[in-house]
């Protein structure tokens, strides 16, 4: 397996996920100022894994098209940031985020610039609370709506053996009483992830060190 010499052990995963908890529950909040309901937003479970693994993950669970937000990110660890839903689930999100009163059409239309606008909320969120907590920065570029299948998204590259890795974090969603499940795909090279890890375990020894 080629995560193994950058695996996250079960103290650092467990970490990453509660800093990323805290990254969508602000996101969450901003939601809600948004579209005025309430917005319930929890990230169970978090892996690292291979980008054709991912995209396998990804098309197990989904037989239909996919919609994704993705963002660049570069600091300490870069990469790029993906927010991905089912098709059919992304036109819920749309009607949830702009309240429900529109038809097919109108929908379609504001897709676009609906899911760029959810996309930026939660993964700003999630990177800004992962850098702050980490004590380190990121910048990010503009959000970008893309559509394709998992091995579209996650750019595995059939002609090459190299691949990087992703952090992959299932998320699900509740708006205005429609579930929603989506993604939330990091793709770093290894460097990134060692870096992530080497601050991960600093994160780790302030904490031991407050509760000591």
């Amino acid at each position: 397996m080629i995560t193994g010499h950058v695996a996250l052990s079960e103290l650092e995963q467990d970490a990453l996920t509660e800093i990323v908890n805290i990254g969508v529950s602000r996101a969450a909040s901003s939601l809600r100022k948004m579209i005025g309901d309430q917005v319930v937003l929890s990230v169970p479970s978090v892996e690292v894994v291979s980008q054709r693994r991912a995209a396998r993950l990804i098309s197990e669970r989904e037989v239909v098209d996919l919609i994704a937000v993705r963002q660049d990110f570069s600091g300490p660890f870069c990469g790029r940031a993906l927010l991905i839903f089912p098709e059919t689930n992304s036109l819920e999100l749309v009607r949830a985020v702009t309240g429900g009163a529109l038809s097919a059409e109108e929908a379609v239309e504001m897709e676009q610039e609906a899911l760029a606008e959810t996309g930026n909320i939660i993964l700003n969120s999630c990177l800004a609370t992962m850098a702050n907590m980490l004590k380190r920065s990121l910048s990010m570029t503009i959000p970008e709506v893309l559509r394709g299948n998992g091995a579209t998204l996650f750019e595995i590259d059939e002609t090459t053996g190299s691949e990087g890795l992703v952090l992959f974090l299932y998320i699900d969603f509740a708006v205005r009483q429609r579930d929603i499940r989506g993604y939330i795909a990091m793709l770093m090279d290894i460097p990134s992830l060692a870096t992530l890890k080497q601050l991960l375990d600093e994160f780790i020894s302030r904490i031991v060190g407050e509760d000591g």
